[in-house]
């Protein structure tokens, strides 16, 4: 394998330009087939040493080292066979029972920021398994809450000439810019194939992409046709990078665009985190002190209904002073307060055994004379 990189690394120090030290976290989506983990790998030798997290559970082995492995946690045959799961379903189980450890992971990261600048995560090939579950949701946002992450997208551009599969690609990439709200880049890969400069012009020229639908003549062309003008508006602001994993090309240009993604984020993204991160902190608080205050005040209630009744005790006791004197009252004020205490229990008790006594009596003496007078 050839890799023909011009100072990548250079060319992309994520804290050349004024923005955060913090690692920039990478996150890796693609289809199945379009060299998805073949570009990891490949980024993994331009950015050395990134720190490296494998999160599909089903891959058989991965060609770079990972520091930590969704694997190594989580048994994917293990799962499919306890849960009656198929692959898709397993992995998407997988994927949640290791998201629920996940902040394990997030201290991990932390520890590593001083020794990697970027952070690698290798998602599953089913992109929709990662993209539309609870996991991957959780994930993305643990991540995009504490580092600078970037999302790419990765494309088989030799699959894209036709103009209706890659209208597909783009509206998945768009779906997937909205469903993740963060900075993104389209890599269209395998350029070695074909020069990716087609996809480009597409996106700037509509009419080019016309003429080129034209040829079409199935009823999708008319759908397709009406879509690219509605992503005219997600064209214009998308880094698009064309890459060839394989030989290694575009890299520089890729990490060029890393660095200006990570400003974004710094820029317009993170400010945004930071003030739902403050709102919740926020609102947790305000129900907290709602329910303090909900609590004193049943227990001051309390307090008060017995001052009332009974001047020993103050109305304005705390609720633990209420706990420590509970069961602590005299025991003549607890007679007073007996619902029995006009009876007098001693006269009750006798009055029932003179009777029986008297009966044992008679009847003894009865036995007495009966066998003196045989």
């Amino acid at each position: 394998m050839r890799w023909k990189m011009a100072a990548p690394v250079a060319a992309a120090e994520p804290g050349a330009s004024g923005a955060s030290q913090l690692p920039v976290c990478l996150l890796v989506l693609g289809m199945v087939g379009s060299g998805k983990t073949t570009f990891v790998q490949v980024t993994y030798t331009a950015c050395s040493p990134p720190y490296v997290i494998n999160l599909d559970p089903a891959v058989h082995e991965v060609p770079f080292p990972a520091n930590i492995d969704i694997r190594d946690t989580v048994k994917y045959k293990e799962v499919m066979k306890q849960y009656g799961l198929g692959p898709n379903g397993g992995i998407v189980t997988s994927l949640n029972l290791f998201a629920t450890r996940f902040d394990q992971v997030m201290k991990f990261i932390e520890k590593a920021q001083n020794t990697s600048k970027y952070v690698l995560i290798d998602t599953p090939g089913q992109i929709e398994v990662f993209t539309w579950s609870a996991s991957g949701t959780i994930i993305t946002e643990a991540l995009a809450s504490s580092f600078p992450t970037v999302v790419i997208y990765v494309i088989d551009t030799s699959r894209s000439t036709n103009p209706v599969t890659f209208m597909s690609n783009m509206l998945y990439a768009c779906s997937i810019l909205y469903k993740t709200k963060l900075p993104f880049i389209v890599v269209m890969n395998k350029t070695d194939i074909i020069d990716h400069s087609f996809a480009v012009e597409w996106m700037q020229d509509f009419e080019a992409f016309q003429d080129a639908l034209n040829q079409e003549t199935t009823y999708v062309s008319n759908l397709t046709r009406s879509m690219s003008l509605v992503l005219d508006e997600f064209y214009s602001s998308l880094r698009v990078v064309g890459v060839s994993a394989v030989v290694g090309t575009g890299f520089d240009e890729l990490f060029v665009q890393v660095t200006s993604a990570a400003e974004e984020y710094e820029r317009e993204y993170r400010p945004e985190y930071e003030r739902l991160k403050k709102s919740l902190a926020s609102a947790q608080s305000e129900q907290q002190k709602e329910q303090r205050d909900r609590l004193r005040k049943d227990m001051g209630s309390v307090a008060l209904d017995t001052g009332t009744a009974k001047e020993s005790v103050s109305p304005a006791l705390d609720p633990s002073d209420l706990i420590l004197t509970r069961g602590t009252l005299d025991e003549e004020d607890e007679e007073a307060d007996s619902d029995t205490d006009d009876i007098d229990h001693r006269v009750t008790e006798e009055s029932h055994e003179e009777p029986a006594f008297q009966n044992f009596m008679q009847e003894s003496m009865a036995q007495y004379w009966k066998r003196n007078n045989k």
